[in-house]
């Protein structure tokens, strides 16, 4: 499963993912992973998740970010939920690629039964057609 919370800046999408990967981790029976693009939520988020940076590890664009997350799922097996703030801050602003780009998740979603939550600052309106069924809007 993939979900967008969609919303401009200011909306609540960083709380909502909080709250998410807070929730994640009570009812999960495996690992859940928070991914930010620099250190923003260590005190927001509950120490049973494990946080990880982009910047760490000089993660930017769609493919590099994919293989991230797949390395992420490969990686581990308990991985139940992998939860992104800030994604454009990570991987751009090129829309044209959103699509390629989640479907590819969509599939490694599938095979590893792994659920992604990923925070996208804009208006749905803005995104390609193609992944409107992955969003929730704030």
């Amino acid at each position: 499963m993939i979900k967008l919370i969609i919303g401009n800046k200011g909306a609540g999408k960083t709380k909502r993912l909080i709250e998410l990967v807070n929730n994640c981790v009570e009812n999960s029976d495996g690992n859940v992973v928070c991914v930010e693009n620099e250190p923003k939520l260590t005190y927001d988020v509950s120490s049973k998740a494990r946080l990880l940076e982009t910047d760490t590890y000089a993660i930017r664009g769609h493919k590099a970010f994919y293989g991230f997350l797949a390395g992420i799922c490969a990686g581990n097996y308990d991985v139940t939920d992998i939860l992104v703030d800030a994604t454009f801050k990570i991987v751009g602003r090129d829309y044209s690629e959103l699509p390629q780009f989640f479907e590819m998740l969509s599939n490694l979603s599938e095979s590893s039964d792994v659920n992604f939550y990923f925070t996208i600052s804009c208006d749905k309106e803005d995104l390609p057609v193609d992944i409107f069924d992955y969003c929730e809007e704030m």
